[in-house]
């Protein structure tokens, strides 16, 4: 069976839309080859023809966005319709976090990195849906319903940023709201063949729960179909917000005639990679060599006690949300609504509470020790995922906890080390499997502060060898 022809699911087709990125709908609108309301408009009939398929909308405010579309905006990307991921807030729109367990009421202020999307000038659609408090590497849900990969509606959106993912794969928006604790940018990126790029710690600003914790894993991004849409964009939001301690990154227009020295690295901590992810990886490693880098084969410098430390830590971070719960999300706040994850990562730290100042200790050393790789390399290529995206239910709260966590172990082994680091890193659609016609996601990593290297080398491979397109 032809899984890949059977079951594409996207709006694509001949509207103000068209099949355009990001800049190119502003630079329409700008010029007034279109309006932003038909731009808002397309979106929406986009999305009310394939979310009941995907179900990737969480919230929707279309109205409103339409509204907004016949006033004037400013900014990079003034007039394009875009999504919030509902872990963020947003002004008039409540923030549920993808758990039955919350019921806060609309949020009445944006909070500063809101504003910053606000300031590209964005017009909202809605809020986009994730797994609950994006703890999983899958959208899927206790009650068993699930976002779902429109380029195959029997596998996994990824994680945690899959509604935003499924909805710009799918050609609703050129351009959504994602950011990544542990790979919830790039993961999704991968499962849906898009670019997700994961900033720099301190980047954009944080959200106010992200800036409190005792390491900052969380940062802000978007998911999109090009990458100058990611390149314009980093560039926007740093006109709108520029940390000095970080180099600046510009606008990105293009690759770069420098060569870089890539490490290429084959096994994950874990160490399994299955064959499909492999040939892709080696693939591209030759592609790179082609284009005059020099490729070198690399062992990452870290053990599975890095596994053990960071789930330590995200079962610390799902003993917060558990126990305080009320005092987060507000009185109405549910934890027997709480699915199996959440609650088995909780129990997880209890178990090992004695050990928080040692893992949070070991945990605090990775960002030396990750940029001592780059003393003799520019750019890490690895995976983003230790095997191609899995089947709806493979990775589901359903399951008893530890036969949850132990598949997302050994799933999700690439992508934490760059969030304890801080260091940015860049997934990319650079395969495609066999049978189901699923996007294989490569990830580009470098030093804290290096994101224009990932974007020029970035627009490279792009050229090099264009993306897999889900309307052809």
């Amino acid at each position: 069976m032809d899984l890949q022809r059977a079951a594409k699911v996207h709006g694509f087709t001949q509207d103000a839309l068209e099949n355009f990125d990001a800049v190119k709908i502003a630079q329409l609108i700008k010029n007034k080859d279109i309006s932003s309301h038909e731009a808002v408009q397309a979106a929406i009939k986009r999305a009310e023809r394939v979310n009941p398929i995907l179900n990737a909308i969480q919230f929707e405010q279309f109205e409103k966005a339409l509204i907004h579309a016949g006033q004037e905006q400013s900014g990079l990307f003034a007039g394009v319709p875009f999504l919030m991921k509902d872990n963020t807030d947003l002004a008039g729109l409540a923030t549920h976090h993808g758990s039955g367990a919350v019921h806060s009421p609309p949020a009445v202020k944006n909070p500063k990195f809101s504003q910053q999307l606000i300031d590209q000038g964005f017009i909202f659609l809605g809020k986009s849906t994730l797994p609950e408090f994006g703890l999983n590497a899958t959208t899927e849900y206790k009650d068993g319903s699930a976002t779902l990969n429109p380029w195959n509606t029997k596998f996994s959106s990824g994680a945690s940023s899959g509604g935003s993912a499924a909805l710009v794969a799918a050609g609703v928006v050129p351009i959504a709201h994602a950011n990544d604790g542990g790979g919830s940018i790039r993961i999704p990126a991968a499962c849906c063949g898009l670019i997700g790029l994961k900033p720099t710690r301190g980047r954009t600003h944080d959200s106010d729960a992200a800036s409190k914790l005792p390491i900052k894993i969380i940062s802000e991004g978007v998911l999109t179909r090009s990458v100058r849409d990611t390149a314009h964009f980093m560039a926007g939001m740093e006109r709108s917000f520029y940390n000095v301690k970080l180099p600046k990154i510009g606008l990105i227009e293009h690759s770069s005639a420098r060569k870089l020295r890539i490490g290429v690295v084959q096994r994950s901590i874990t160490g399994t990679v299955d064959a499909e992810t492999s040939a892709t990886l080696e693939k591209t490693a030759k592609l790179l060599e082609s284009l005059g880098h020099h490729i070198e084969y690399f062992e990452l410098p870290f053990s599975q006690n890095f596994v053990n430390d960071f789930s330590q830590y995200w079962g610390f971070l799902s003993f917060l949300l558990q126990t305080f719960g009320k005092q987060l999300f507000g009185s109405n706040f549910q934890p027997a609504e709480l699915d199996n994850l959440t609650v088995g990562l909780s129990q997880l730290y209890k178990n090992n509470f004695y050990k928080t100042p040692l893992f949070l200790h070991r945990l605090k050393k990775i960002q030396h020790e990750y940029q001592q790789i780059f003393t003799k390399l520019d750019v890490l290529l690895s995976p983003v995922l230790a095997h191609t995206t899995p089947e709806l239910g493979y990775l589901s709260p359903q399951l008893s906890f530890d036969e949850l966590f132990a598949r997302i172990q050994n799933y999700v082994t690439f992508t934490p080390i760059q969030n304890i680091a801080g260091a940015p890193a860049i997934s990319l659609p650079l395969g495609l499997t066999a049978e189901t016609g699923l996007p294989i996601g490569l990830q580009l990593s470098a030093n804290l502060g290096d994101e224009r290297t990932l974007l020029e080398l970035a627009y490279a491979l792009e050229e090099a060898q264009p993306w897999a397109k889900i309307y052809t």
